[in-house]
């Protein structure tokens, strides 16, 4: 009896460590409950157990992934002698190893998850080559200080458990009980693969779409285990048939978008160009193009869209002065997403990174066509301009001149992020002042951060509200103005359209498993010379859609490479938008999502109910979803193929 229970101890100890890291994923879920508990509302009790249920399975998955081997040759060791006390600690670290690893991802998830509203995955990465700017940003964020010393006691509890642990009852001596040793060590092992399976049907394993069981998407993700989909995340992103999407047939692809932008006799070369022509355009008449993308400058932010905080005092009263879009929507969710969204007029693949990639294709962006009609091209960014590669792809599509944090006095860099947007905008004036003496006609893309972590606030901006994200806001929205006044005492504000747009917005609500408030964006057109009747939109629209209708705005001749519409002349049905593992595609009423795994869900988000459900409308959801499908194979096409025109100067 005493040898068996001896055998048993190994078994125990085993369970024990199973029992406390499956303990600890579940303080984690916990945390990030209590954290997001404005996304639940008081009459899903049931739907939350079962999300808890759910992520015991998903917790289960993990543990059993990296207890499977120690499990496995302890128990073939065992058979035919006792294990070493060196090889003892080999175990202990390999487990303390893996599992303090998997309680740090799901540290940084919490952050992650607060500003995505999506579990942490491979998507993290595309910051890689970026990392030392990153960790300082993080670094620069007091709450994220608490969320590691909370992973640091995770790390120290989890290790003194583990010792003891080890104390109680790691003898691993030779068993002299052969049959029931066998017998325990097969049965655990099926305990162990049927938590790595996660399910006990027989199709396939657990996957991440298993987790969305309620009409609540936060709750359908805190059932997930981060470590489940960083590595699902990866395992997708490695595999070669993911790298390019396959949606739909390229042909038939390709002939829907000629049949969407009223194309006919299109050369498969170049299967959506299309030359724009106007006469009597002389380049004094051209107008200066100030283009400001506002960093997480979300529609829900405004008064006009709803915000009762007077958070945009500025941006509301200026959006009744010109030609303001109410239904534009961003690419995706991140700013590389905006930013190339923006300047290109190509939506965001998943989670593909095209200003990563410099020599493969050249896009013929707005700074392309407007130096080919005699403007000069500038950038302004707050920060390094290595981050995200933006500076590096800016200037191999035309753009001449880049300004970043090299270029502002060191003691203006208050953060990670550099000087202020108030900063950036004071040091541009002599810049444009300059260009005008030079009697150059000029297109400036200023790229604001302040609303941004890590907030920086001068003294002297003095905020209403006592929220930091709120203060924020306000002193972007001030920033802003700052500039606008300073530019009418400037000579070349009369002759000057300005374009506001924000790179993304930010979640402040999230009923669907893709925030709205985070793709839903202020697009604004502002001239006073130009622009003598203000108007409001309400026609769908996206970022693609700026640097067409810029051009199309001042009639000015180009070539359109683009997949975007001149909005002041044309219509699209819906616009579509990115969210790393899924896209949606919206009109004025209707949302649809349309998962990696193909899954769709439609809603009519017009409709005020905090349980949200999907409704049925099979011919809508799929002409919805063939436009969506239909653009974006089109795009990795045109990557694929580098098909361009490129014309001469006009």
């Amino acid at each position: 009896m005493f040898k068996t229970n001896k055998m048993l101890n190994n078994i125990k100890s085993f369970a024990k460590i199973y029992l406390l890291v499956i303990f600890i994923f579940f303080v984690f879920r916990g945390l990030l409950f209590i954290l997001n508990t404005d996304k639940v509302i008081t009459d899903e009790i049931f739907d939350i157990i079962r999300a808890f249920i759910m992520g015991f399975r998903y917790d289960m998955v993990i543990s059993g992934y990296i207890l499977l081997l120690p499990f496995l040759v302890i128990s073939i060791i065992t058979f035919f002698t006792s294990v070493t006390p060196f090889f003892k600690r080999i175990l202990f670290y390999y487990v303390f190893i893996l599992f303090t690893y998997a309680f740090l991802i799901c540290t940084i998830d919490i952050p992650y998850f607060i500003q995505f509203s999506s579990r942490f995955s491979v998507t993290a990465l595309a910051w890689a080559d970026s990392s030392l700017f990153i960790i300082k940003m993080i670094l620069q964020e007091p709450v994220h200080f608490l969320y590691m010393l909370f992973f640091v006691l995770v790390a120290f509890l989890f290790r003194k458990s583990l010792i003891k642990i080890f104390k109680d009852g790691h003898d691993f001596q030779k068993t002299h009980n052969i049959y029931l040793h066998f017998f325990i060590s097969i049965l655990s092992l099926g305990i162990i693969f049927h938590g790595i399976r996660g399910r006990i049907e027989s199709k396939s394993p657990i996957r991440i779409g298993t987790a969305y069981i309620t009409n609540n998407p936060f709750l359908n993700q805190l059932g997930l285990n981060p470590n489940f989909t960083f590595i699902t995340s990866y395992l997708e992103e490695a595999d070669p048939k993911n790298q390019e999407i396959k949606l739909i047939d390229e042909s038939v692809a390709l002939a829907n978008v000629n049949a969407y932008l009223n194309l006919q006799d299109q050369k498969a070369s170049n299967p959506f160009s299309r030359e724009i022509k106007y006469n009597g355009i002389d380049t004094l008449d051209k107008k200066n193009i100030v283009l400001i993308i506002m960093e997480s400058m979300s529609a829900s932010k405004m008064k006009r869209h709803g915000n009762t905080n007077n958070l945009t005092p500025f941006l509301d009263s200026l959006s009744n002065e010109g030609y303001y879009f109410e239904n534009s929507y961003s690419t995706g969710l991140h700013t590389f997403n905006g930013i190339f969204g923006t300047l290109f007029s190509f939506p965001a693949i998943f989670r593909q990174q095209p200003m990563h990639i410099i020599s493969k294709v050249n896009y013929h962006g707005i700074a392309t066509s407007l130096k080919n009609n005699g403007y000069t091209t500038t950038y302004f960014t707050t920060h390094d301009g290595q981050f995200d590669n933006v500076e590096g792809f800016l200037r191999a599509n035309d753009f001449q001149n880049i300004i970043t944090q090299k270029d502002y006095p060191s003691d203006q860099v208050k953060s990670t992020l550099g000087v202020t947007d108030e900063f950036m905008f004071d040091a541009s004036i002599p810049i444009l002042n300059d260009l005008y003496d030079q009697k150059k006609v000029f297109f400036t893309t200023f790229m604001t951060t302040s609303d941004h972590v890590p907030y920086i606030i001068p003294d002297h901006f003095k905020p209403k509200n006592r929220d930091i994200k709120k203060q924020i806001v306000e002193y972007a929205d001030y920033s802003l103005r700052s500039f606008l006044v300073k530019a009418k005492a400037q000579p070349w504000f009369k002759n000057t359209l300005f374009v506001f747009v924000a790179d993304h917005g930010t979640v402040m609500t999230s009923p669907y498993e893709i925030s709205l408030d985070y793709v839903h964006i202020p697009l604004l057109f502002y001239s006073p010379e130009l622009i003598k009747e203000k108007k409001v939109f309400s026609k769908m629209a996206g970022q693609i859609d700026v640097y067409p209708s810029i051009m199309g705005l001042l009639k000015l001749p180009y070539m359109n490479q683009t997949l975007g519409i001149d909005l002041f002349k044309e219509t699209r049905p819906y616009i579509f938008f990115n969210a790393d593992d899924k896209f949606g595609v919206i009109d004025t009423s209707k949302l649809l999502i349309v998962r990696r795994d193909k899954s769709v869900d439609l809603f009519d988000y017009k409709i005020n109910n905090p349980k949200i459900k999907s409704i049925k409308d099979t011919a809508l959801m799929n002409k919805m979803q063939n436009y969506a499908i239909s653009n974006l194979q089109a795009f990795q096409y045109y990557m694929k193929e580098s098909k361009q025109i490129v014309l001469t100067k006009h």
